[in-house]
């Protein structure tokens, strides 16, 4: 198990060797690359009470050991409004015009102390800066010590995501205009490579040091996090808190319970713990450096699908009467089951890298808007028509007033948990984006948590005896009852009146002879209590002009 999951997270870091999710950014960039996207992070409103300790911040280091020869090339940090325009132009081929295009409208808002002196907005750096000082056109009481740029973000109305990128354009300071950088204009022998480290973070940096957030006043569950993932880590913390009761729970529930059922339960609970302990691992981390552990995360998310399928094998096996009408499960439903949710689980997991590489962290869309997350939700409705055609045969041929309850209840139970998941991804479509990953976050784990819960309180000891055949032990002879349970010519039954066996007795000698109907007691009222007590059994068998009445005992038969 350890190496597929190496395995598995070694193939999503090589599709998507960027982390997006951190908010301290590495890393290098060649000029002939033209453009290279940075990240994208949500700033928090500002307070108007205590704006310098609410703005958002985006401070660090850019450096080069090439030299551009006094042109340098532009950090970009813009909002949705002038993004969108900019990153659309980059693709034009023509470089030159390109850089026109993309800097047309932005360019005339954004102050440039040689072009544009009079603007107020803070939009660009000319990078790379010179080692041991700090950017041009930078204030020095402004910035972060120990940092060459900062930029203040401030927004008294609401959110905002901003994105910051780095593209090889240069502004001519005598014409003004908006030009490409070609390194061979400039006889450089290669392409200058320019490297960073940028840090991204909601709250005043000069109130603590990047590396330990923790000594300040600054909310370390908020510090790092970009606004669409504030709150996540208090929402692993509560359910790990949760989870932390049922798993020993359930563990001590099943060591009094000898049966598959109970046991695969414990499996799926112990794996969506684990999977929660990863994530938790992951989020603590990332709230003190701004990075967190991408293997961590990787690992959580491949043992939360082992958890749900799981599960899901579990709702499919119940639906089919295991442990409820019948104790075991002939080996062709077995191997037709397997042959459906073993691909099924790895056909998941086939999707769950693919969104990673198919989600555009430009875009505004969430994981069930991309075609993988649109096949998850097909699967998976595909699986609840497959459960409740299961349930219905089960229901079918079975005649216990108690156990048609429960797998009433157990199936409209079961289909919430089914159905949730679509509904919600088509109600976050209208939801804004700066709260649309924290709401499907927030509602499966609570679903899924809510879940384990209801199968926990059916599966506990001292009500399975109610509804489910968990202690094989006091039940031999049970596989040849469900057989006969489960004939077509089984109805329900009918209380057993004495005057009426009579007066069939004596219609019975008068030697009439017709087509016959049976009519049976379930299964479960042909088992002997566990008292011990003696339990009187009738199966009438009815002709048409002539009944027989047969009485059994389970001291006159043996039904075992």
């Amino acid at each position: 198990m350890p190496n597929f999951i190496n395995c598995l997270y070694l193939i999503v870091l090589i599709v998507q060797p960027t982390l997006y999710d951190a908010t301290r950014i590495t890393g290098s960039y060649r000029t002939d690359e033209f453009f290279h996207f940075i990240n994208k992070f949500g700033f928090q409103k500002t307070d108007k009470h205590s704006q310098k300790d609410s703005f958002g911040y985006i401070f660090g280091n850019i450096t080069s050991n090439d030299d551009l020869k006094e042109t340098p090339i532009t950090l970009a940090v813009q909002d949705k409004y002038t993004f969108m325009e900019f990153y659309g132009n980059r693709s034009i081929k023509d470089r030159d015009v390109a850089c026109a295009k993309m800097f047309e409208k932005v360019g005339r808002i954004a102050f440039d102390s040689d072009c544009n002196p009079d603007a107020k907005g803070d939009y660009f750096r000319k990078i790379p800066c010179k080692p041991g000082t700090v950017c041009k056109d930078e204030e020095r009481s402004t910035v972060i010590p120990g940092s060459q740029l900062t930029f203040e973000i401030s927004d008294l109305k609401q959110p905002r995501f901003w994105y910051v990128s780095m593209v090889a354009c240069y502004r001519n300071v005598t014409t003004c205009t908006w030009h490409y950088y070609d390194y061979r204009k400039f006889n450089h022998a290669r392409a200058p490579i320019i490297s960073f480290d940028l840090y991204l973070v909601n709250g005043n940096p000069k109130q603590t040091t990047a590396d330990n957030v923790f000594d300040s006043t600054i909310s370390p569950l908020e510090y790092h996090f970009s606004f669409d993932r504030q709150y996540i880590l208090q929402m692993y913390l509560i359910f790990f808190a949760v989870y932390l009761v049922l798993v020993p729970l359930q563990i001590a529930a099943a060591r009094l319970q000898k049966h598959p059922v109970t046991r695969l339960f414990t499996v799926s609970l112990t794996l969506e713990f684990i999977s929660l302990c990863f994530m938790l691992g992951h989020w603590v981390r990332f709230a003190f450096d701004g990075v967190g552990n991408e293997n961590l995360s990787i690992t959580g998310s491949i043992f939360d699908i082992f958890s749900r399928t799981s599960f899901m094998l579990i709702l499919l096996l119940l639906a089919k009467g295991w442990a409820v009408t019948r104790l075991e499960i002939n080996r062709i439903d077995w191997l037709i089951l397997m042959l459906i949710w073993i691909p099924y689980c790895i056909f998941h997991i086939f999707l769950y890298i693919w969104n990673r590489v198919e989600v555009d962290i430009i875009s505004d869309i969430d994981e069930y808007q991309t075609w993988p997350g649109w096949l998850v939700l097909a699967c998976r409705s595909l699986m609840m028509l497959w459960f409740l055609y299961e349930l219905r045969n089960t229901m079918k041929y079975e005649h216990s007033s108690k156990k048609l309850d429960f797998l009433l209840h157990f199936g409209a139970s079961s289909l919430v948990w089914f159905i949730y998941l679509p509904i919600v991804a088509l109600v976050a479509l209208q939801v804004s984006p700066l709260w649309r990953y924290k709401l499907i976050l927030g509602i499966t784990n609570s679903a899924d948590c809510l879940a384990y819960c209801v199968m926990m309180g059916l599966l506990w000891p001292n009500r399975t005896g109610q509804y489910l055949l968990l202690a094989a032990s006091n039940y031999a002879g049970m596989d040849e009852l469900d057989e006969f349970n489960e004939a077509p010519h089984v109805l329900p039954r009918q209380n057993f009146n004495p005057a009426l066996a009579n007066s069939i007795e004596d219609d019975d000698d008068n030697g009439l002879d017709a087509d016959s109907e049976t009519l049976v007691l379930s299964t479960d009222d042909l088992l002997v209590n566990n008292h011990g007590d003696n339990a009187e059994h009738v199966i009438f068998s009815r002709e048409m002009n002539g009944h027989a009445v047969h009485d059994f005992t389970r001291n006159s038969r043996n039904v075992a």
